[in-house]
């Protein structure tokens, strides 16, 4: 990937685990209340999310090549617990009030550096993490003073695929990339 830049390149090939919040990284950040009407579930309100199957194919790509997959998100909801236990990621978090509590937990758990991890956030709740981990990342849309305090901002907005983009990055970083994309062109 010729859009690496080599300090790019270099955080990213030491990556052995990438953590991801939820809102505004693997969703647009909105969330939708539905009220059903004429059901059995009539009168219950339901949250409802929009996730990115690219984003899911490539945790099973990072997985696939040894790279330990998990999320850390500030909210309690059914929804994301469902989706990421469908993805079947390595650990989820949820409720987290304060995120470097599990990213310690992480480093101990896993035995990992903090420069062995992507950190991928969009807001306030997630700078401790974003500055101490090894490669912090947030989406194009986060606000100006979390973008000046990572090492990488993509190209794309939360929800657009911003997961895919750093599983890339780091991939092609370790050289793991093109094995992934041949594995499917010899189908």
């Amino acid at each position: 990937m010729n859009w690496i830049d080599e300090a790019l390149r270099e955080k990213a090939k030491k990556i052995k685990a990438v953590v991801f919040d939820i809102d505004g990284v693997m969703t647009d950040g909105k969330i939708i209340y539905a009220q059903f009407a004429g059901t059995e579930a009539e009168g219950e309100t339901r949250e409802i999310k929009n996730f990115n199957v690219k984003d899911g194919f490539m945790i099973k790509a990072l997985q696939k090549n040894g790279i330990i997959v998990g999320a850390i998100t500030g909210r309690n909801s059914a929804v994301v617990k469902h989706r990421l236990t469908e993805l079947k990621v390595d650990f989820q978090y949820h409720g987290s009030g304060r995120k470097m509590d599990h990213f310690d937990k992480i480093l101990a758990d896993y035995q990992l550096k903090a420069e062995e991890i992507a950190y991928l956030g969009d807001d306030i709740p997630d700078l401790g993490v974003l500055k101490n981990c090894g490669l912090g990342v947030c989406p194009a849309d986060a606000r100006s003073y979390i973008q000046s305090r990572v090492d990488y901002v993509t190209a794309a907005k939360g929800g657009e695929g911003v997961f895919r983009e750093v599983a890339e990055i780091v991939l092609d970083a370790q050289d793991k990339l093109e094995s992934v994309i041949s594995a499917y062109e010899n189908e």
